[in-house]
């Protein structure tokens, strides 16, 4: 069971993982920015006061991390401890058609990859795509990072990336599989919808989360 200090430290380090204040973090998730200032929590001479499961729910929602790795940032400053996650390859969505940019699998290789630290599930092989321009909106707007996984096997109705051999990166929702087609479905509701031959398919990968 968590103490009210571990509590607190573990929203605090949630809070520096990603670069806020406690407040911001409060504020991201939908709750009064002051629910978890240092104010509110008690001290020796007061009783101490608990954040509710409420608020706990909503910024955990928010940030897409899991209680049992809430509960491991008990042990951490949230920077550079045992709770920090490590990076992930990032690369603009308009650059990943570049050749060489990804192997027969759709994992990354090759140069222009940056790294960049995001919450959400955590598994060997993931990267992230940032979204660059409006052509997705609104459902995916300019900056939006999507981290994908190319060892999931995609399913109807999820989200993908589909790599084409023409090279063509097409961000859609999979659709109907045949032995010999694939559809997808755009996100959009005015975009094209799209039947490829499994031929013409590099790889599809499920988008895992996207941070917005």
């Amino acid at each position: 069971m968590l103490s009210h200090a571990e509590l607190w430290t573990a929203i605090d380090a949630l809070a520096k993982r990603f670069d806020m204040s406690p407040s911001a973090m409060a504020k991201l998730a939908g709750l009064d920015p002051t629910a978890f200032n240092r104010s509110k929590r008690g001290d020796a001479d007061t009783r101490p006061r608990w954040p509710s499961t409420e608020s706990l729910a909503k910024v955990l929602e928010a940030t897409g991390v899991g209680f049992s790795e809430f509960a491991a940032l008990t042990e951490t400053s949230g920077l550079g401890g045992p709770g920090r996650r490590a990076g992930v390859p990032l690369i603009g969505l308009a650059r990943a058609g570049t050749p060489g940019m990804f192997d027969e699998a759709g994992a990354p290789r090759g140069t222009g990859w940056e790294e960049v630290e995001l919450p959400g599930p955590r598994e060997e092989g993931l990267y992230a795509l940032e979204v660059e321009g409006d052509a997705l909106a609104p459902v995916y707007r300019d900056g939006d990072r999507l981290l994908v996984s190319p060892t999931a096997e995609p399913r109807r109705g999820d989200r993908v990336v589909v790599m084409t051999t023409d090279g063509e990166v097409l961000i859609r929702e999979m659709g109907r599989l045949t032995a010999r087609t694939i559809e997808l479905t755009s996100v959009l509701r005015d975009g094209d919808d799209r039947v490829l031959d499994r031929m013409a398919v590099a790889w599809a990968a499920c988008i895992q989360w996207v941070s917005q």
